[in-house]
């Protein structure tokens, strides 16, 4: 997290990041990232990975920075 806070909801837990924390989160495994104010991250992850899981549709997007 670059700047606020970011929860992310899995199945079994919550976890909660403030600035300067991070998380890895395992292939495979269901997440749902939540904001309630502005949050700022940087998301490192495999070219090619779909951001919308298997489900596709209008909700995903291209993936556009790659460093």
């Amino acid at each position: 997290v670059l700047d606020g806070e970011l929860t992310i909801e899995f199945r079994d837990k919550i976890v909660t990041l403030e600035k300067g924390e991070m998380t890895v989160i395992p292939k495979g495994v269901e997440h749902k990232p939540v904001a309630q104010n502005e949050c700022k991250i940087m998301i490192i992850e495999p070219k090619g990975v779909v951001n919308t899981g298997n489900a596709g549709g209008n909700l995903t997007v291209d993936n556009d920075v790659w460093i």
